[in-house]
């Protein structure tokens, strides 16, 4: 499975693999797992502060913004990488908000987030879900009231897994009362820090793992921090939902591998897992899965270095890999099984209780980002044309 990159681009992959395997700590996996692999740990931020400064977060970015000004296929087989050795991978900043501050917002707010974006120095988190509105994002209810200079706002948000650990919202709101709902929606930046009136809550998930409710209660925003034009944040929350659903996968080519090497050590009836007509089966059929991943992945890069915005695309993208993740994760229980069910702690879990945590885990992937149901619609809508029902 080879990447299309020029001699240049593959030099930096390369030289990024030697500084992942000097730099990466057992402090830093720990982190990333117990954080779900956002970014914005403690361990995360150091690492990444001395990673992205090289340009190797952004490297498709502008030099000005902290870029290489690579191709968008060097990024992607970055972040791929990254998530092959389970570091941070999920950046609400970097590869969500800032591609639609690079291409909606102003110069001044170019230059006030992006460089501080593609260095690590700080992290966003996404404000759209709210109680009564998750996949229809037009039900937004946190509202907007403009006062000239800044905007105050008020209501709820949930599902913001980044909150906790960022130090901007990146904020969907409703400016609008009035007419079709998708054209009363802006985009607000809001220091999650420093802000009064905001309140982040808890919300553990199934896997163990924690998402945020989010309470604004007269919350003052300066103006100068609307993202575009007041009233068409729904298609930057578009464009940056695009930019979301494009999924690294290296993180289940290494689980897959780290299943197939137990195979050809445990035995069953004196011989290796690896043996059995059945098992063998199952893992060609991931493989094949992998190698089609693959190619929907970095067919992604190579739509944005046509200067592109993949769209239903990125949803194939998302569906097949979270698809796969949990047909994986049925694979690897079969094979592992009552093993397989033990945690992280067990002195007899098997791949230190990773097969059981992910095994919880794959179930969210499948809605966060769009439910599955939400990208099919995308899928045969906006790809294949089809009516809606």
């Amino acid at each position: 499975m080879k990447i299309p990159l020029n001699q240049e681009e593959q030099q930096v992959l390369d030289e990024v693999r030697r500084f992942f395997a000097q730099e990466i700590t057992p402090e830093l996996l720990e982190e990333s797992h117990h954080l779900e692999y956002i970014y914005g740990g403690e361990e995360g931020r150091k690492f990444v502060q001395k990673f992205a400064p090289k340009g190797w977060l952004t490297p498709c970015w502008p030099k000005e913004y902290g870029g290489l000004e690579t191709s968008e296929m060097l990024m992607y087989a970055i972040r791929n990488e990254m998530a092959y050795h389970r570091v941070p991978i999920h950046f609400a900043g970097a590869h969500m908000a800032g591609p639609s501050i690079l291409r909606y917002g102003t110069e001044e707010m170019k230059k006030e987030y992006l460089p501080r974006l593609a260095t690590g120095e700080i992290e966003f988190a996404l404000g759209y879900s709210e109680p009564a509105a998750g996949s229809d994002l037009m039900a937004l209810e946190m509202h907007a009231a403009d006062k000239g200079d800044h905007f105050l706002v008020n209501g709820q948000k949930t599902f913001n897994t980044h909150a906790h650990v960022a130090d901007y919202h990146w904020l969907a709101v409703r400016t609008n009362l009035e007419g079709p709902k998708h054209k009363g929606i802006s985009i607000l930046i809001v220091d999650l820090k420093n802000t009064p009136g905001i309140t982040v809550r808890p919300m553990i998930t199934m896997a163990g793992t924690r998402t945020n409710e989010v309470f604004y209660d007269n919350v003052k925003v300066p103006r100068r921090n609307l993202v575009g034009e007041v009233n068409s944040g729904f298609k930057y929350i578009m464009a940056a939902l695009d930019f979301e659903r494009m999924f690294p996968w290296g993180h289940y080519k290494k689980y897959f591998e780290e299943i197939l090497a137990y195979t050809k050590t445990a035995t069953r009836n004196g011989k290796p897992l690896a043996k059995d007509p059945l098992i063998r089966q199952k893992l060609a059929e991931h493989a094949t899965e992998l190698e089609v991943i693959h190619h929907l992945y970095f067919n992604l890069a190579h739509l944005l270095d046509n200067g592109k915005i993949p769209n239903y695309q990125a949803s194939m993208e998302k569906n097949f890999l979270s698809e796969f993740e949990q047909r994986l994760s049925n694979t690897a229980m079969e094979i592992l099984g009552p093993m397989g069910q033990l945690k992280t702690g067990s002195k007899h879990a098997v791949l230190e209780g990773f097969p059981e945590w992910l095994y919880r885990w794959t179930i969210i992937e499948t809605i966060y980002g769009g439910s599955a149901e939400i990208q099919r619609n995308i899928m045969a809508q906006r790809g294949l044309g089809l009516p809606r029902a």
